[in-house]
């Protein structure tokens, strides 16, 4: 099979075309043939080094749609299609970036679609991450307000269309004016301009501050959106898209503002239902949900792929196609 194999942490170049003995599954495991993959935030992390739990030569990917191929206990035939997402995949062992790979069974979820493989590939850890933190961690509310900062991202976008379907008021952010008009098809109902404090700009529309807000920037901008939500608003940080894990001399009492309740969502720590994955695929099949995906790639496009994640110029998803 070919793989894209990481050695060391370090620019996009790093990623090596090989060709490797195609894995077999032992107990526990499927061997699944990749048909695509998104990439993800936490993936260009773990290439700068950013992840020090993960070891080299890894095979990066969190996530991927594709087919069983085997699967020794007999509960999956060749051919079901399935989507996998997290659970140490691409990091404690070999993930996506492949043509072939061999997941627990655990993270693998059957689906029915015949959308093509270029759209499925976006859709698992973007709308787990996405129906997580709303549903989960936010606990939205049908009448309520939320602030998604970082819009424009692929998570943004979805969270943008999600929370209008679930009736509530959206403001949503980007650092761009050219990109307002991309966030208003997309639903939102007010477009903040981020220049780092978006404070003065919410409780300018809503002086009490709103009930929700999905940080996806991470936490060089966390103390500001806790500003932005109201007394018993909760603000749920679910993005690293500043790459900054920490937050030095963090002092919770001058932090977060009285009553403010602050989560994450981390879709390593939750599971994703099979039910939930096949409707949203329908809602997608159906039109109800619109999938910004940003541009395709082919495995052996990897370092371009990488290049475009790391220049935060793609309005949607990136997703890479093998070719299988």
């Amino acid at each position: 099979m070919k793989a894209a194999v990481l050695y060391t942490h370090g620019g996009p170049e790093n990623f090596k075309i090989e060709t490797r003995p195609i894995p077999e599954p032992g107990k526990g495991q499927v061997l699944v043939k990749v048909k695509a993959f998104g990439l993800n935030r936490s993936e260009l992390m773990t290439r700068k080094g950013y992840s020090p739990n993960v070891t080299f030569p890894r095979i990066l990917g969190i996530e991927c749609v594709g087919e069983i191929v085997s699967d020794p206990s007999g509960e999956y035939q060749p051919g079901q299609k399935v989507a996998a997402v997290m659970g140490e995949m691409g990091r404690a062992y070999d993930g996506s970036y492949a043509e072939y790979t061999v997941l627990p069974k655990v993270i693998v979820l059957p689906f029915e679609s015949n959308l093509e493989w270029a759209v499925l590939g976006a859709i698992p850890e973007m709308f787990h991450t996405v129906w997580g933190s709303l549903h989960l961690a936010l606990q939205i509310e049908k009448s309520e307000t939320i602030l998604i900062r970082g819009g424009t991202s692929s998570i943004g976008l979805l969270a943008i269309q999600l929370a209008k379907k679930s009736g509530l008021t959206v403001l949503a952010t980007t650092r761009s004016q050219e990109k307002k008009e991309l966030l208003i098809n997309t639903g939102a109902d007010y477009v903040l301009i981020d220049n780092g404090n978006l404070f003065v700009d919410v409780r300018q529309l809503y002086p009490e501050g709103v009930n929700n807000v999905l940080e996806l920037i991470g936490t060089a901008s966390l103390k500001d959106s806790l500003r932005c939500a109201s007394q018993g608003g909760t603000v749920c940080m679910s993005g690293m898209l500043a790459e900054q894990w920490s937050i030095v001399d963090f002092a919770p009492m001058e932090y977060i503002p009285a009553t403010v309740h602050l989560t994450i969502f981390d879709s390593g720590q939750t599971k994703l239902t099979k039910d939930s994955l096949q409707a949203f695929i329908r809602s997608v099949e159906e039109g109800h949900i619109k999938l910004n995906v940003s541009r395709r790639f082919s495995l052996d496009e990897i370092v371009e792929a990488h290049k475009l994640l790391e220049s935060n110029t793609a309005s949607g998803k990136i997703v890479v196609v093998t070719g299988q």
